[in-house]
């Protein structure tokens, strides 16, 4: 079994496993702001239990990784037609920000799940992540997937287009 600090050094590692967005609710609810997709960066540090500056020093050193997972920073006109459309419905209302807001889906909030070294919850996330994967390597398949060519064409031209699009980045991965 790999050993959880292994996605705090590897990249393709934490590439391998972010489709497994579901683990944040396993280990801890993850509060979303009313668009039901992001959360803010104090949401973020609130979640992990570190500080705000703990996360924007982390999205500092790894800002293209987060940039390629959905993270954005909402500036100008973006930001006040987000404030209009999402923040208004904020309960008990949410705090102006100055000029800037970054936001954060939830692919990227387990990318710095699988960067923030000093967080209990953090770690929980990594393990879980792992778990779930080697539980995944190690069991037999029962009805493995046809291997004709007919049956595999079949599968691929039924695949909608849309179902791998990813937000256009420098990542050498995507």
């Amino acid at each position: 079994m790999i050993d959880q600090s292994a996605l705090l050094e590897s990249k393709s590692l934490r590439d391998s496993v972010l489709e497994r967005t579901d683990v944040l609710d396993r280990v801890k609810a993850l509060s979303l702001l009313p668009d039901g997709m992001h959360v803010t960066t104090a949401m973020v540090a609130a979640y992990f239990g570190v500080t705000a500056e703990a996360v924007r020093q982390l999205k500092a050193r790894h800002h293209d990784e987060l940039l390629c997972n959905g993270m954005v920073t909402l500036q100008g006109s973006e930001l006040a037609q987000f404030k209009r459309d999402v923040l208004s419905r904020f309960p008990g209302g949410y705090p102006q920000p100055r000029s800037s807001l970054t936001l954060y889906p939830r692919r990227a909030v387990l990318n710095i799940a699988m960067l923030l070294r000093d967080s209990e919850v953090a770690r929980q996330v990594r393990v879980y992540l792992l778990d779930m994967e080697y539980a995944a390597r190690t069991q037999p398949v029962e009805n493995p997937p046809p291997t004709d060519i007919a049956s595999s064409t079949t599968t691929s031209t039924n695949a909608s287009p849309t179902s791998s699009a990813r937000p256009s980045c420098r990542c050498s991965t995507h």
